[in-house]
């Protein structure tokens, strides 16, 4: 009878247990709500943005007359327009929301301020709209990936003050004692790109740096935007989706940490592989090589962590579209790193360089694997800010498919076409029209792809304007708890419950 009766009071404590993690977790989600929802509509609108300027872009490449008789729409400014609208636009205001949910989810703390984050949301898109516009209208700076007008980069400086400062604040608030890797990660980020961008417009802008220090500065910055500032919270979004959706802790916290003080380490270095053969001081474009082969440590211990988190549940990606486009973006992420650092051979640089193939590789590590991962976090977070599911799984289908089929054709159709035009471009026997009229079937997969991955953010847009105004089933939910790890590689408690699927 004891012992019936300790059994009983446990499955009560237990039962209490999970009540009080999911109130907790309700609260958490209502204070993220409109903050995280505002970051996150914000992005997707200018995903569409950007979706239809690259598809304008990449017609002009196969079809060059076209719109000829309107300056605002050359090629040129189409394209930078574009890299600002997916760079700035989508991918920064949808890394935004994902690094504000998932601080307050993993600090177990409220969302403070959230009025200040509206500011900092309305001060980045006024920036953001500043900034295409003036691209459009003839005002850019023709610096890669810094092609905002000079009037746009104050209010971005500004919205990411505010962020970072927030960010700060939240985690010395929080409540959870244990700090995940994703914490790691999403710390990293946003202590990271405003030394970057503030760093880079000093130099090239505001207190002119002079010479080839220029183009050195502009690559510094190029290069590590995408490693220190999308993939941080990209990977450390990985890091927290497969463990939750599939309800088993992750494989290794200490190869986590591995992962992340080598990509610390070792990224920053990686940028002058881009001036490999350029007027740069050889030690310079050395070193730059050292770094970026370096860069397989962070990515071989992420890409084991990941495999081994999910061996035995990969049937579940048929059920979960979160898990689904999460473990694509992952598995990206493996190939664009390991295929960047031989690109930064160079032998294999005096090949690629100046070709297509540079720009299939830019895009399967800018949208393969943080797009992709992004879209996984929006699946999984959004029905928990406003309580509703999806509202068609067709829709999902469609966005996946869409998605996955057009940056697979983009990638290999430019990948193959870049290689042989950067052999001929090497031979001096052939005739660069020969090159021209070789590359354009490439050209015309380019466009394809791009249909295709614009239709299924039409198809993701359909469905989070769906759900926001109320359509789809009320979101049953079912308590998520915390256990202590089953071994001591695993430090601190681990979430597990109820599988997303």
């Amino acid at each position: 009878m004891a012992t019936t009766a300790a059994m009983t009071t446990t499955v009560d404590d237990s039962a209490r247990d999970r009540a009080q993690a999911a109130a907790e977790r309700a609260a958490i989600d209502a204070s993220c709500r409109g903050p995280v929802l505002f970051f996150a509509a914000s992005a997707i609108v200018w995903l569409l943005v950007g979706s239809l300027l690259a598809l304008l872009a990449s017609v002009k490449l196969h079809t060059p007359y076209l719109l000829t008789a309107s300056p605002e729409l050359t090629f040129g400014r189409v394209r930078m327009a574009h890299l600002q609208a997916m760079g700035y636009g989508w991918l920064s205001l949808a890394t935004v929301a994902a690094l504000l949910w998932q601080m307050c989810r993993l600090s177990r703390a409220e969302l403070v301020y959230p009025k200040l984050l509206i500011l900092a949301g309305v001060l980045w898109n006024i920036g953001q709209f500043l900034a295409v516009v003036g691209i459009i209208l003839g005002d850019a700076t023709s610096v890669e990936w810094l092609e905002a007008p000079a009037y746009a980069p104050p209010f971005f400086i500004a919205a990411v003050g505010i962020i970072s400062a927030w960010t700060v604040a939240v985690f010395r608030r929080r409540r959870e004692p244990h700090v995940y890797v994703t914490q790691w990660y999403i710390l990293g980020a946003i202590f990271w790109f405003p030394w970057l961008y503030l760093v880079a417009q000093f130099m090239i802008f505001w207190s002119t740096a002079v010479g080839v220090v220029q183009p050195i500065v502009n690559w510094w910055f190029g290069h590590n935007v995408i490693g220190l500032w999308f993939t941080p919270v990209a990977v450390g979004t990985a890091y927290y989706l497969i463990p939750k959706i599939i309800g088993r802790p992750i494989h290794s916290y200490y190869l986590s940490i591995i992962g992340f003080w080598s990509l610390a380490l070792f990224y920053s270095w990686a940028g002058m592989h881009h001036l490999i053969g350029g007027p740069i001081p050889g030690w310079l474009s050395s070193a730059s090589t050292v770094g970026s082969m370096m860069m397989l440590i962070p990515v071989l211990a992420v890409a084991i962590n990941h495999h081994m988190t999910m061996r035995g549940h990969f049937h579940r990606l048929r059920y979960s579209p979160a898990l689904r486009f999460t473990v694509f973006g992952a598995i990206a992420y493996t190939l664009v790193s390991v295929q960047g650092s031989f690109e930064a051979l160079k032998d294999f640089s005096e090949v690629t360089h100046f070709t297509h193939y540079t720009v299939a590789h830019a895009h399967l590590g800018v949208y393969g694997f943080v797009t992709m991962i992004m879209f996984g976090l929006f699946y999984y977070m959004v029905p928990r800010l406003t309580g509703r599911e999806w509202a068609s799984s067709t829709l999902i289908r469609v966005h996946f498919w869409c998605a996955a089929v057009g940056i697979a054709i983009y990638f290999a159709g430019l990948s193959i076409g870049g290689w042989w035009q950067g052999r001929m471009l090497n031979n001096p026997n052939v005739p660069f029209a020969h090159i021209v009229n070789y590359t354009l079937p490439y050209l015309f997969s380019r466009s394809i792809a791009g249909t295709l991955m614009t239709a299924g953010h039409l198809a993701f847009t359909v469905l989070f304007v769906m759900n926001v105004a109320g359509w789809g089933q009320q979101r049953a939910g079912g308590p998520t708890f915390f256990v202590e790890p089953p071994s001591a590689s695993l430090s601190g408690p681990q979430r597990i419950g109820p599988r997303d699927l």
